[in-house]
């Protein structure tokens, strides 16, 4: 073989051995590169399933339009009223009157995104001031989930969350303005007499009291202290709570 022949054969040899390399190496680069989809993969689907909530397509399409809250309200049944929300009809309309509706339509939502000096868009938000109120309501007088607070209000997370922090602030305030919300204590020995015959006649061991509060639970944040955490564990609702009972 002349020089010229050996030096064509070496050349061919070094370009298969260059396409071997190369092959090896997209074949590398595509294995990490399919690895690295497939564990992001296996991550998305872990927290998928730690995420306890509904999503748009889960839920009714209009908050607004044939939602279990609208059947609970348009009934106006005292019963349903203070089953799910721990007032009449009447009551509920009358905290909506003392400023609790025109409050929802008058000051703007805080947003993270969004000035809070704007003007306020009541037309553009998932619920009235009626279905607020409701929402908040729930929130108070029961132990529900959020994800059932969804399926009620048609709502995602995001909006349940900022509509209740929003719609407590209002509620505070107007209680607060309400001379039927107020507390006092009974202005003499009648009163207080009057008061606890109507205490008697329900609970009649219960003498000497004037005001009662009916097994109000508080929730509160696991407490480091041993002791602590089991005075405030309740096995029922198997959580943490502050328990005011009668």
């Amino acid at each position: 073989m002349n020089l010229d022949a050996f030096l064509r054969l070496q050349q061919v040899q070094e370009a298969a051995e260059d396409d071997e390399e190369m092959e090896l190496t997209a074949a590398a680069i595509g294995l990490m590169i399919g690895g690295a989809l497939e564990a992001h993969q296996m991550r998305a689907e872990r927290r998928h399933q730690s995420r306890l909530y509904l999503c748009r397509p889960q839920l009714l399409p209009n908050p607004r339009v044939n939602t279990p809250w609208q059947a609970l309200y348009s009934s106006n049944h005292d019963r349903a009223f203070i089953t799910t929300m721990g007032f009449d009809s009447e009551t509920f309309h009358a905290i909506l009157g003392a400023g609790f509706a025109s409050s929802w339509y008058s000051i703007p939502i805080p947003r993270n995104d969004a000035s809070a000096t704007g003007n306020p868009r009541p037309g553009a938000r998932s619920l009235d001031a009626e279905g607020a109120l409701g929402l908040v309501l729930h929130y108070l007088n029961s132990t529900m989930r959020e994800i059932s607070l969804q399926q009620i209000f048609a709502l995602i997370p995001t909006t349940i969350s900022r509509y209740i922090t929003f719609g407590l602030k209002i509620l505070l305030a107007v209680l607060r303005q309400m001379p039927d919300a107020a507390i006092c204590w009974p202005s003499g020995v009648e009163e207080f007499t009057a008061y606890n015959d109507l205490i008697i006649e329900r609970h009649p061991r219960l003498t000497g009291a004037f005001a009662t509060i009916d097994g109000l639970n508080l929730p509160v944040q696991t407490a480091e202290d041993e002791e602590a955490e089991n005075a405030t564990y309740n096995r029922w609702l198997c959580e943490h709570f502050v328990q005011l009972l009668r």
